[in-house]
């Protein structure tokens, strides 16, 4: 019998490349994850002409993915000056109902964020777990890449934020040290008390006391970023790529335009910004629902 949430996961990244891919685009991003092996797959099940498409990976697993696919795979910094990438597709550990997201889990942060930030439209593809009205509801770390050598005043550091623990993720054998990321850096995983407020209409500040914030999803990055050491934080929030290029940005968008969610009962929730979330069944009809969480 087949795994609901693998079967799930698929059916989100079908849809998702029936919505979003184009055959005349020139450059995607492919993100890291199991649900990316569907999105590949889907790409393929096209039987597009995809001959012309370069394909950017987040990491040295999805590139592995783009190979065994037969696609053409393409290294960030070997992109044309000024070029933007057509469609980034990526998972999440959790997605809000702004679209804010965690990602890194996989330990690919770095580059999935370089990744989303130039691309003219992110689509985050996951299944039913990922979907919540606030981060840190199930998922309840936030992955942060750090400079080795700093990686200890780090965790000072988000413990002054109010981080009620803070480490360096370890490999699955303890001794084997911590994992390093593709650019040979440390992961550390930060836990808050709180769910994240989802933006700053729904709290204008951090309220209570530093064991007790509740912060507000961008001004909590904003703070872990600033941080000494820190390279990438496993919040991707703020504007998406649409709104970055409305305000003349050429790159930025962090947050995805869309979200695929593959539910157990063999629909697709889609979330969008601004927009109430469509149902599509698997007949492929569809139907609005103000919210849905866990």
């Amino acid at each position: 019998m087949a795994d609901p949430i693998e079967t799930a996961k698929k059916t989100a990244a079908r849809k998702a490349v029936e919505d979003h891919f184009d055959p005349t685009a020139r450059y995607i991003g492919i993100g890291s994850g199991s649900t990316i092996v569907f999105v590949v797959q889907a790409i393929k099940d096209r039987n597009e002409d995809l001959s012309r498409i370069l394909f950017v990976p987040t990491g040295h697993e999805s590139r592995q993915v783009i190979v065994k696919a037969g696609l053409q795979p393409i290294q960030f910094d070997s992109l044309p000056s000024g070029v933007l990438l057509d469609v980034a597709f990526d998972g999440a550990d959790e997605v809000d109902e702004d679209l804010n997201c965690i990602k890194g889990g996989g330990a690919c942060l770095y580059q999935e964020k370089l990744v989303a930030t130039h691309a003219r439209k992110f689509i985050c593809v996951a299944d039913q777990r990922k979907l919540q009205s606030r981060l840190l509801s199930k998922w309840d770390k936030i992955p942060i890449e750090v400079e080795p050598l700093a990686a200890h005043s780090v965790l000072e550091s988000l413990a002054a934020l109010g981080s009620q623990e803070a480490i360096i993720r370890s490999g699955p054998m303890e001794e084997s040290g911590p994992i390093k990321t593709d650019q040979d850096n440390f992961i550390v995983d930060a836990k808050f008390k709180h769910p994240l407020l989802p933006n700053p209409t729904k709290a204008e500040g951090v309220q209570g006391t530093k064991e007790d914030r509740q912060w507000p999803v961008e001004t909590l990055a904003k703070e872990i970023k600033q941080i000494e050491g820190v390279l990438s934080v496993g919040l991707f929030c703020g504007e998406n790529g649409f709104e970055a290029e409305k305000a003349g940005k050429r790159a930025g968008g962090q947050k995805p335009v869309a979200a695929y969610f593959g539910m157990e009962d063999g629909s697709v929730v889609i979330r969008k910004a601004g927009e109430m979330d469509v149902v599509v069944n698997k007949q492929g009809e569809e139907r609005t629902k103000d919210s849905l969480s866990g």
